[in-house]
């Protein structure tokens, strides 16, 4: 049920939104979710001057206005739309019913073998993911869901930056999940997160049908690329137990289909189509700033093939789609990115250290197997040849040529030190990974081409032996299918793979565990609003609000800047009674009572295997002026005997 209620989430207000824009077909269904975040994006810029606060009810509202005004737009622009034929060369490819049913089944084995690598990978929906930025993401969604509001600049206090009043963060994922937690179906926040991602996975197949489909590929290479799509293991998987980059997969599992989006421009029938592209390249930028300029790079090698005739396009009918829809775009995604440049120096001094030489590199990309030790050598081969086979079909170019400009990037970022690299990889913190995530896609369709040569090879075979047999069809399909049966056979479709690799950072601890969940759980029923907890940032205490609302001192694993009563506390906490040193304790106690602290929790296990304790939590669990009032096997709950907060005395629990 809670599957469904997310699905519904991901994809209904932007199929509202895309068949009022009169996208159809595969592009709708892969274009959807999209345009949700489309429309959450630009809800998250709009409610603040509107007064308008974060909820359900108010967002649903929003759509249904944001639908009202984008049909009024089309139907002003009916009667001047162009009609074009439906076997023009730039329609999207006018399938058979076989050819759909192809193309769906491609697309269905995509999303099951994704979801079961998922399912599989992480355990269970109740898992948490233990690596750095998770709680990051958890907190996130947790704040706006119970203050009500999305504006990016709020979330600087679950960054330890609660008196930035520029601090932005893109936070269109969080805004969307935030509408679901314990509202629907009382999705808990590991559930939440988890099914969330799992989206990613199910959207990405969508898309590249969508994408081939639009870009008039033959169904039998659309049906083979959505089927391999979620085999490999650098995208979606690597970005999702690493980081995890939540808000980064989902805006890249949905780039094929804003690129077939794209196409709408070609056929120019009206200003649904850039309209929809303008919605959907907002809602990219708003999951994740870097995806502007991974769309702004496919889409200029877009314009450069049609410029150099590489892509057929007529002018006279295309040049106010593609004017409206850059302009448009332009003022979306610009909006989105202003509030940005707050932390703009932050990203881009990321510097991350190199992990392969250039030759490894260079065998990584060749073989589509970035950021592995192990090459995928099976797929890796078959989408090699595909990619060559699209340069000597002259198919699809321009994704080729993305594919050779992308994984350049990933070689020079993974493999070289040096100033220019690390200034044109900034905007991508500098990280190697996530131009390895860009590769899947050409790899995708490299092999959907790839299987389509040898379904071709094969009917020509076919017809020598029985010339005027009329079975080419069936003998096409069949040998596309049978090539994908035997890498099955031979791979698995890299499922184990792919479940080992996810199954990295999903355990119970050592960040954080279920017993220490317990312990906030506790921490939520005894302690009164307003009161924070004092916790050691790197022992997975910094989940505490995520998992159960309970506001912590320390808020991520990098810890309250140098100054602040927060970082005080975390250094000095201990001396809370000392007796020996009567400035830090009066300092020390002044914190504890502005911060309002009367609980302090100690969790076992860290969130990076060379963890220790923070000075300020050495030994409080034992000192005279605490008592324990919660204890399991991996944490502890003590209360200050006698503490000050709020300028008044507070009186002990009872611990029960």
């Amino acid at each position: 049920m809670n599957v469904l209620v997310v699905i519904l989430a991901f994809w209904v207000p932007g199929l509202v939104l895309g068949t009022v824009l009169r996208l159809r077909g595969w592009t709708l269904a892969a274009a959807a979710p999209a345009l949700t975040f489309g429309g959450i994006a630009l809800g998250v810029v709009a409610f603040q001057p509107l007064g308008l606060r974060w909820t359900p009810l108010i967002v649903a509202g929003w759509f249904a206005a944001l639908a009202v005004v984008l049909l009024a737009l089309t139907l002003l622009v009916k009667g001047r739309a162009q009609a074009t034929d439906p076997d023009d060369v730039l329609s999207p490819r006018r399938l058979t019913t076989r050819g759909h049913l192809f193309v769906g089944a491609g697309v269905a084995a995509g999303i099951g073998v994704g979801a079961l690598s998922f399912l599989r990978g992480i355990g269970s929906l109740d898992m948490l993911n233990q690596d750095w930025d998770s709680p990051f993401h958890g907190n996130a969604v947790r704040w706006i869901a119970e203050h009500a509001n999305a504006t990016p600049s709020t979330l600087g206090a679950t960054a330890n930056l609660p008196n930035q009043a520029d601090y932005f963060y893109p936070d269109t994922y969080h805004a969307l999940l935030a509408l679901l937690l314990e509202r629907v179906g009382g999705l808990e926040m590991p559930q939440l997160l988890n099914l969330a991602a799992l989206m990613g996975v199910i959207a990405f197949p969508l898309g590249v049908a969508a994408l081939g489909v639009t870009w008039r590929l033959p169904a039998i290479s659309v049906g083979a690329a959505a089927a391999v799509s979620t085999w490999f293991s650098t995208f979606p998987f690597d970005s999702l137990w690493r980081g995890p980059l939540w808000p980064y997969v989902a805006g890249l599992a949905l780039v094929p289909a804003v690129l077939a989006v794209t196409r709408e421009l070609f056929v120019g029938r009206g200003v649904g189509g850039p309209i929809a592209l303008a919605i959907a390249a907002a809602g990219l930028v708003g999951l994740h700033t870097s995806l502007a300029f991974i769309l702004a790079a496919y889409l200029g090698v877009i314009l450069l093939a049609v410029l150099v005739k590489v892509e057929p396009i007529d002018w006279r009918r295309s040049w106010k789609p593609v004017v409206g829809a850059g302009a448009l775009g332009a003022v979306f995604v610009v909006v989105m990115m202003l509030p940005a440049l707050f932390n703009a120096g932050g990203v881009t001094s990321t510097i991350w250290p190199i992990e392969s030489t250039p030759a490894e590199a260079f065998g990584q990309i060749m073989l589509f197997s970035p950021s592995s030790p192990f090459p995928q050598w099976w797929l890796g081969l078959c989408a090699l040849i595909g990619l060559v086979l699209m340069f000597r079909h002259r198919r699809l170019l321009w994704l080729a040529t993305s594919y050779v400009a992308f994984a350049v990037l990933y070689a020079a970022t993974v493999s070289l030190e040096s100033p220019l690299v690390h200034k044109i990889t900034g905007p991508f913190y500098d990280d190697a990974w996530r131009f390895a995530a860009l590769l899947s896609l050409a790899g995708a369709v490299a092999f959907g081409e790839f299987v389509w040569t040898v379904s071709q090879a094969a009917v020509r075979l076919r017809d020598r032996a029985r010339p005027g047999f009329a079975t080419a069809p069936l003998v096409a399909a069949g040998s596309a299918v049978a090539v994908v049966l035997v890498l099955v056979g031979l791979t698995g479709a890299y499922v184990n793979r792919n479940v080992t690799r996810l199954g990295i950072q999903y355990h119970d601890g050592p960040g954080v565990s279920r017993a220490e969940q317990e312990a906030y759980l506790w921490l939520a029923e005894h302690s009164k609003p307003g009161e924070r907890v004092m916790n050691d940032l790197r022992d997975g205490s910094v989940w505490m609000y995520a998992i159960a609302g309970v506001t912590p001192v320390e808020w991520t694993h990098y810890g309250a800047a140098e100054g602040t009563q927060e970082n005080l506390l975390s250094r000095e906490f201990n001396h809370y009674a000392d007796e020996n040193d009567s400035e830090v304790r009066t300092e020390v106690r002044k914190a504890v009572r502005d911060l309002n602290v009367r609980y302090a929790v100690v969790g076992t296990g860290w969130v990076r295997p060379h963890g220790f304790r923070q000075p300020g939590l050495l030994g409080i669990t034992s000192v005279s002026w605490t008592r324990v009032v919660f204890q399991n096997s991996d944490a502890t709950v003590v209360e200050l005997i006698g503490a000050e907060q709020s300028g008044q005395a507070r009186p002990s629990t009872d611990g029960n």
